[in-house]
């Protein structure tokens, strides 16, 4: 089957990263895999060095309606069986209604556990015969919101190789400043609200006053970052907390986290959830979205209340002060890794929803 990919995103993470992972493994013999990107596209010279073909199509916005016709042109040229959409934001709407205006059979990719609004629910999702989510959580947040069409669950994937290759710890505890002595907490999200820095913050002073070495370091950027460092400076942690921006090198670095704490109060899935597990990472999460399918509450990590103060100090406390309970935490990580999240999985679940469109379609 030949089947077209589109992806819009130009950094190589997130959602990229995932279809770079999915075009990597798909069996050659049968998928004939097509990548579409917008020029320049980090993705785009990843699945290249792959020796799988390229197009790049120019993409000026969410509303570039022009994009609708030259991605139904390059489909007429190439003919595919189906076509895989990953990218959200415009790019899901113009690739469908190309799709649909082809007439070749259309999967959409869904990544967040956003509720979807009425209009999307209404002329969005008819356009594709099915949906891919990231998690049970994607799919009750899709049902919710009144979507019908078929809905397969396919996990998003982590390759664990380079997140068990960490940097040597002296690089680690110099190039982030911290005393060989640190507790190191690490915090990997976008600086918005809804990824719950402002409860973490809430919940550490009683924690410091009992590990005076307690550091956390929060990777990723966002327009919260002065608010965040200001609720820091009121609560006194300034010496504590350290907002040190986005690394791509994080793979390096995380490996030497003793935890990792999320708590988000929503979340698809949670790619840095998977990353902290092969990385033999403990992690605290939020009982919400899909992260429940990451965390595996009492195997690999603790769940806590989104949003909830006391328990997320609570589950602080118990692995700052339980040092074999992390380690076990740790190791069940690695496992979870390598079996429900790896990427060969991901590929095979998709490749079986391929299978199914084309069948239903009598293709």
């Amino acid at each position: 089957m030949k089947v077209v990919h589109l992806e819009t995103g130009r950094h190589l993470y997130g959602g990229a990263q995932q279809v770079a992972y999915l075009l990597s493994a798909l069996p050659r013999e049968l998928v004939d895999s097509h990548l579409v990107c917008v020029p320049d596209a980090q993705i785009g010279a990843a699945v290249a060095s792959l020796g799988l073909p390229v197009h790049e199509l120019p993409m000026t916005g969410d509303l570039d309606l022009a994009f609708i016709g030259r991605f139904r042109r390059l489909l007429r040229q190439l003919q595919p069986d189906l076509v895989h959409i990953h990218s959200r934001r415009g790019a899901d709407v113009l690739g469908g209604l190309a799709a649909r205006r082809a007439k070749v059979p259309a999967i959409l990719s869904r990544r967040v556990d956003n509720p979807e609004p009425w209009l999307s629910v209404r002329f969005k999702y008819p356009l594709f015969d099915a949906v891919l989510a990231i998690s049970n959580g994607v799919r009750d947040a899709l049902r919710a919101s009144g979507v019908s069409q078929a809905i397969e669950v396919v996990r998003s994937s982590v390759d664990p190789a380079p997140w068990r290759e960490p940097a040597p710890r002296e690089e680690f505890l110099r190039s982030f400043d911290l005393d060989e002595t640190a507790i190191t907490i690490g915090v990997v999200a976008q600086l918005i609200m809804r990824k719950g820095h402002h409860v973490l913050l809430q919940a550490l002073p009683p924690l410091v006053a009992r590990h005076p070495n307690l550091r956390v370091l929060c990777f990723g950027q966002g327009s919260r970052r002065e608010a965040l460092e200001a609720a820091a400076r009121e609560l006194g942690l300034s010496e504590v907390v350290r907002f040190v921006g986005f690394h791509k090198d994080l793979s390096r670095w995380m490996g030497h986290f003793d935890l990792l704490a999320h708590p988000a109060l929503m979340e698809g899935l949670g790619v840095t959830l998977l990353q902290a597990a092969a990385a033999g990472v403990p992690v605290i999460a939020c009982r919400a979205g899909g992260m429940p399918e990451a965390v595996h509450d009492g195997v690999n990590g603790i769940l806590v209340p989104p949003g909830e103060v006391d328990p997320l100090r609570e589950a602080l406390a118990r692995l700052l002060d339980d040092a074999a309970l992390r380690q076990r935490y740790a190791e069940a990580g690695r496992r979870l890794a390598d079996t429900e999240f790896s990427i060969a999985a991901m590929a095979e679940g998709t490749l079986a929803a391929y299978r199914a469109v084309l069948a239903s379609a009598g293709r």
